[in-house]
């Protein structure tokens, strides 16, 4: 339930991100996001001059956002960046369990599953290279150096994707829960 007392625009863009992150982009209907979110239909082309891919993208980044402040919030405590790795699998295995196991990376159910068109595919690149960035930094604060840091960032970033993606299949968070086991670090064998 998307809380009413939101103004209208931040209702459009969790109700498209909730909607896409369990359906995909091209199995949502405006109506339905129009719905969900309580507004008129003026209203989204009001906000996204450009409709529903206006709001997929605004959609994707306010999803991105939110796993921006997951992994930031994990490595925060950090002892090394296994342990912020850990830390971050097991808040992302707590957000499996709470979707129904069934949802979807919000940036990919979003763009990878719209129309394919560049615009999608160039903001899709830019919000994970950024999660890829935010935990490089980390990695960097932790005591990688600049190249290991983005190294163990990038491989986690393709671990925690694939790791989602067998978790819905087996519909079984544990997967995610045990993938710091498999990231390779510098110095590591």
């Amino acid at each position: 339930m998307i809380d009413a007392a939101l103004p209208t625009k931040e209702r459009l863009i969790r109700a498209a991100a909730s909607l896409f992150s369990s359906r995909g982009y091209a199995s949502v209907g405006v109506a339905e996001i129009l719905s969900l979110a309580n507004a008129p239909k003026g209203s989204l082309y009001h906000h996204f001059p450009d409709g529903k891919s206006d709001l997929a993208i605004a959609a994707a980044t306010w999803a991105s956002d939110g796993i921006l402040r997951v992994i930031a919030s994990a490595f925060a405590d950090a002892t090394d960046f296994r342990h912020g790795m850990t830390t971050l699998c097991y808040k992302l295995a707590k957000l499996f369990d709470k979707s129904g196991q069934w949802d979807g990376c919000p940036v990919s159910a979003t763009l990878f599953d719209g129309p394919a068109n560049q615009v999608f595919r160039d903001h899709a690149n830019h919000l994970f290279e950024g999660w890829i960035a935010e935990a490089a930094l980390h990695g960097e604060r932790l005591g990688l150096s600049e190249t290991a840091a983005h190294e163990a960032a990038e491989s986690m970033f393709l671990l925690i994707q694939g790791g989602w993606q067998l978790a819905r299949a087996r519909g079984d968070a544990a997967v995610l829960r045990s993938l710091p086991n498999q990231l390779l670090l510098p110095g590591s064998t």
